[in-house]
């Protein structure tokens, strides 16, 4: 038996209460995660491109204020 297999089987047998606990714990990895590609993405330049195209946005008046 693998370890995928391993685990769902475990998952499987977990209360309700303790299945929630788990499924939290396991979403925030995943933000935890995305926020680092986020940050890495940031620094290094790759989501420049957003920035020009609010800028751009806004100089042509299409901006939306939230």
């Amino acid at each position: 038996m693998n370890k995928v297999t391993e685990l769902e089987k475990a998952v499987n047998e977990l209360s309700e209460q303790e299945y929630r606990e788990f499924r939290q714990r396991f979403l925030e990895r995943d933000w935890e995660k995305w926020d680092q590609q986020i940050e890495a993405d940031s620094k290094s330049g790759k989501l420049d491109f957003l920035m020009q195209e609010a800028l751009d946005a806004k100089k042509r008046g299409e901006q939306q204020n939230l």
